[in-house]
Formats: C-alpha cells, structure tokens, sequence
C-alpha cells in the first residue's frame, strides 16, 4: 500500500467520523423538534444556529490565536539555537518544522473540539493511520531516526571529509533522510541516514592537526644517522610543518621502523594543519625523491642472493 493510498485513507476516516458527527447531531436535532409547532422549531432553529455560530467564532478565535502562539514560538526556538550557536542549517530548520507541526496538529484538534465535534475517534483514526504508514515506511523511519541521532550528537557537519559506509569524500549536504558526500572524483554518493548512524564513521576534519607520515626504504650499508638528519631537514625546511609546542603537537621525527629483506625502511613523522595534510604530504614526498639521492642517499631494488655450489 502506497504512502499515498494510506493517506487518502486516512483523511477519508477524519471525513466520516466529522461526517458522522454530524449525523448525530442531525437526528438530535430531529427528536428535539419533533411534535413542535411551528413557531417553536423555529425558535429552536434560531438558538440551535446561534449556539453553533458561537462555537464557530471561538473555534477561529482559537485558530487565529493559535497560529499567533505558534508564530511566536517558533521565533523563541529560533532565538534559543541562535544563541546557543548552532551553525548547522539543518538542526535549525528540522527543529523549527518539528516544533511547528507538533503544534498545528494539537491546534487543529482543538478547533475540531471547540466545534463540538468528538475528537477521540479522530485521534484514534489518526493513531492508526500513523502506526499504518510507520509499518509501510519501515526503512524510512529507520532513515529519519539516523538523521535524529546524527543531528543530535554530530558527528560530522557540512564541508567536513569524512570515511563512512565505504565511501571517502566531503559532506556537502544532509537531511533528515539522507546525508550527500562529493568524493575527490567527483562522484555525488547519497548515503541512508539508518546506516551512516549505524556504522564507523571517521571524520578526517575533526580536529585542528594531523600527523602525517612518510615511509623511506634505504640499502643495507647507508648511514643511518645521515638519513634521519636529512629527512629532519626536509621537514623542519617547510614553514607548514609545526613545530613542538605546549599544546602536546610534537616535532619532526625520524627513526628507523624496521629491516626488510631488501631494504631499511625508515619512517619521517610530522604534525600539519588539517587543511594542509595533503599538500605537504605530497610536497615532502617530491623532496624526498630528488634531494636525498642528491646527498648520497639512494633508493634500493627489490634484490636476491644467489649462492652456486659446486
């Protein structure tokens, strides 16, 4: 059964039981003018039609009122977010539609109940229409918990690049559905809010400074003190690369990580801006590449002993 069947259906439900109402109201009508004369029934009629239009101008008192109040409130929450700084959109408008149509719901059930209308079938009718369309939309409800929950806790927020779901790139929007990644090849990928919320999420944006590693493989027989002088050298050379501070950031370093079959392998480590990750990775690694060979430092082959026996 399609959303909008359901619906259709439900809002028909609403329209019987008025309708229904009505009825009642009808036959009630009926039996109180039944063996009247005349100018009595008229009398009836005129207070009946007086005591309704009554009902009638407090309902839209009510409403009139009633979307001031919810005017009104939705520019407190507003003001309250504002100041407690919340820079995403999203937050902002998602709450402000919640708090709204939570509102207007209740606001409509009073204007339905001020005319004298029961409003318990109706609520009842809307309950089970509600647990109808939940059961129909189980995936989506699942999404729009997920959009709640990541919301809420913000793990990540538009213009950070994150790893979640297989998928590598920028946040460039999200919803209370769906959250939107560009990845460096510019491939848009939309990914379910139910499984985002649900899996590893890895922000690489979180945090003001990252420590970026490169990985040096040397022969058996080079100077290991000269190559972790030079690698220093190259780091210290960048004006990107940060210095040891207070803040627990740690200087350049170089050490040897360990001894392969053909090889040395010696590991350069540095911290950088977040923003700056990438550019220096690939710059240093160009240095790496035409200044160490320069100093007398080479770059090994893959290499194998072969030992004849007569």
């Amino acid at each position: 059964m399609t959303i909008l069947n359901l619906t259709f259906l439900q809002d028909a439900a609403i329209a019987q039981a008025v309708a229904d109402s009505l009825v009642a109201d009808a036959e009630e009508a009926r039996l109180a003018l039944d063996g009247k004369t005349p100018d009595e029934i008229l009398h009836t009629l005129t207070d009946s039609a007086v005591h309704f239009g009554l009902k009638l101008l407090a309902a839209f008192a009510i409403f009139i009122i009633g979307a001031w109040v919810i005017k009104r409130v939705r520019k407190v929450v507003h003001k309250r977010m504002m100041k407690r700084k919340y820079p995403d959109r999203t937050v902002l408008t998602f709450t402000e539609s919640l708090v709204a149509i939570i509102l207007w719901a209740i606001l409509v059930v009073i204007c339905i109940g001020a005319l004298g209308i029961n409003t318990t079938s109706i609520a009842a009718l809307l309950a089970a229409g509600g647990m109808a369309i939940g059961m129909s939309l189980s995936g989506t409800v699942q999404n729009f918990a997920g959009g709640i929950i990541l919301l809420v806790f913000k793990p990540f927020k538009a213009g950070d690049f994150i790893e979640a779901q297989g998928t590598t790139g920028i946040v460039t929007s999200m919803n209370i559905i769906t959250t939107t990644i560009l990845t460096r090849d510019n491939k848009t990928v939309i990914i379910p809010n139910g499984a985002l919320s649900n899996g590893n999420i890895t922000n690489f944006s979180a945090q003001p400074y990252r420590r970026v590693e490169w990985s040096v493989n040397v022969p058996y027989g080079s100077d290991g003190e000269k190559v972790k002088e030079e690698l220093v050298r190259l780091m210290k050379a960048d004006d990107r690369i940060l210095p040891a501070d207070a803040s627990g950031v740690e200087g350049p370093f170089a050490g040897l990580l360990s001894m392969k079959d053909s090889s040395i392998e010696f590991v350069a480590r540095a911290w950088v801006k977040t923003e700056n990750y990438w550019p220096v990775f690939f710059d240093i690694n160009q240095k790496i590449y035409t200044e160490l060979p320069a100093r007398g430092i080479a770059f090994p082959f893959p290499q194998v002993d072969v030992h004849i026996k007569q």
